[in-house]
């Protein structure tokens, strides 16, 4: 079943496969399953097409998904770099912008670690 331009995985329940989709956790999937009135533990396969409709157009309706939602972060972050605030500056020099320290770990903004050449000393 595609949703979203998502293939969701046929052979997980439908509860998680709807998380594959960007935008979506376990709690709007839960939200989303019962207004379509489908059971949780239903594997995706297992579902009709009536089914696959009224998700699709719940989740068209209701929910930012996927480039939609890609596109307005992308743009907030966009917003924060502009106007030269301090969260901007952080994302622009690719460190952590809500307070993490960075003298030690942040190696996932950061990258790894480069290596840097010591001087030797002059022996005495």
């Amino acid at each position: 079943m595609r949703i979203a331009g998502v293939d969701l995985p046929a052979k997980e329940r439908i509860e998680i496969s709807l998380t594959r989709i960007f935008g979506i956790g376990r709690s709007n999937s839960r939200v989303i399953l019962k207004e379509a009135g489908i059971d949780f533990n239903k594997k995706a396969k297992e579902l009709t097409d009536e089914d696959g409709v009224k998700l699709r157009t719940i989740i068209d309706r209701d929910y930012k998904v996927e480039g939609d939602l890609r596109r307005e972060i992308s743009m907030n972050i966009k917003r924060l770099q502009d106007i030269g605030s301090y969260r901007g500056l952080r994302h622009k020099s690719k460190l952590p912008a809500r307070g993490q320290r960075t003298k030690t770990n942040a190696r996932t903004r950061k990258g790894p670690r480069k290596a840097v050449g010591g001087m030797k000393k002059k022996g005495v």
